[in-house]
């Protein structure tokens, strides 16, 4: 069985593009022509040059020792946290910018949630002197304050989301109405391994990258490619697909995905996906999606605004619907000790979203000399004022 995507875009029964004629034109110009320009050499070339020069990789992947001993297993964290703007997001953007170009456009939209994928476009939008438009909900713009300072003064337009529950799903909406209107000069980046084909394929193939530094980075540190267990949090999935990639077809790497379960899985304020969904389309994918009996999308919760997305990649929900992957959900509360703990114990203030990959080291336990890499995708400073007032520091 294969976890990646097919040539229309499936990964097993999940995926495709369940888009209206209007879009129909942009994701076909897409299609046809991204795994060409991905392969050629200009384009490698020059996306290899930003990654290192610009945002910094490869990034370490680091022996955490003081975490190892206290958990009794080789934990090693892939420092995602350390990409110029903070997390994975930039990865993708800086493929995506560059494939955009390649395309004619000279206009950018994007969604985003916590902001961090708004950021990153922003950045890139800025580095190549191209007009950038951001959505994001209402409530994202009040709760990630720093982010919504940081696209402006990188000369992006922050435009709100008012609609629904005016966070992630509704910013997406709103995007994806602007393509339609906008479907010559524009270019729509999508931050995470979601929509229609071939975005969730074509995301996963930026992010890659992070699992191939892993294989040579883990060669020269154990002497062998292949980890134990790859751990990521799953929102849409990017950086858990980047992860992942390069292990995907081999049996001997167990892949973990965490989710965030948020109050509880059954307390109706949760974003466990795998734990509560049910096949659904969104957003262009036919993919697991939290909803309704009648099928009408439920409000997912969680404390982190990057992980609060109703539905799931397709790639995640076939590794989930097909058993490659273990799902674990966890909730804020735990997720926020795991984040404290990792402060305190390695001087690494992670991404809430990261922080719930951390968590699952209290439940799920390891053999002593098993290998297990956790993907630290972001780092904390976006969420300061989440840890503040829980804390109460």
């Amino acid at each position: 069985m294969s976890y990646n995507a097919d040539s229309r875009g499936y990964y097993g029964e999940f995926g495709g593009a369940f888009i209206p004629e209007m879009l129909y034109p942009n994701c076909e110009e897409l299609r046809q022509n991204y795994v060409q320009v991905m392969q050629e050499d200009s384009f490698k070339k020059e996306f290899q040059q930003l990654l290192k020069d610009y945002v910094g990789r490869p990034t370490p992947l680091y022996f955490a020792e003081r975490l190892s001993n206290k958990y009794n297993t080789k934990i090693y964290l892939k420092r995602e946290d350390l990409c110029h703007t903070g997390a994975h997001k930039v990865n993708n953007t800086i493929g995506q910018i560059l494939m955009a170009k390649r395309l004619g456009k000279n206009r950018i939209i994007a969604e985003t949630g916590a902001g961090q994928h708004g950021v990153a476009t922003a950045t890139v939008c800025a580095l190549m002197g191209i007009e950038c438009v951001v959505y994001m909900g209402e409530i994202d713009i009040q709760r990630q304050a720093p982010n919504v300072a940081r696209m402006k003064m990188l000369g992006a337009e922050v435009r709100p989301a008012k609609s629904g529950s005016r966070t992630l799903k509704d910013a997406t909406n709103e995007a994806i109405r602007d393509w339609i209107n906008n479907p010559v000069d524009t270019h729509y980046i999508i931050g995470s391994v979601v929509g229609p084909h071939p975005y969730p394929d074509m995301v996963a193939r930026f992010q890659s990258v992070i699992s191939e530094e892993i294989k040579w980075q883990l060669k020269e540190k154990e002497g062998k490619e292949n980890p134990d267990y790859v751990v990521a949090c799953v929102g849409g999935g990017s950086n858990a697909a980047g992860a992942y990639y390069h292990f995907l077809d081999n049996p001997d790497v167990g892949i973990i995905a965490v989710e965030a379960a948020g109050k509880g899985i059954d307390s109706g304020e949760s974003a466990a996906t795998s734990a509560l969904g049910k096949v659904g389309i969104i957003h262009g994918s036919k993919t697991l999606l939290m909803q309704t009996a009648d099928g009408q999308i439920t409000e997912p919760y969680s404390i982190s605004a990057g992980l609060d997305y109703p539905g799931v990649g397709p790639m995640h929900a076939h590794l989930f619907k097909s058993g490659r992957g273990e799902f674990i959900s966890i909730t804020d509360a735990d997720a926020m000790q795991a984040g404290l703990e990792l402060s305190k114990l390695e001087g690494i203030i992670p991404a809430i979203e990261s922080s719930h990959a951390f968590a699952i080291l209290e439940t799920r336990k390891f053999e002593a000399d098993d290998v297990v890499i956790i993907n630290l995708s972001g780092r904390g400073d976006k969420d300061l004022n989440t840890y503040i007032d829980y804390f109460k520091l």
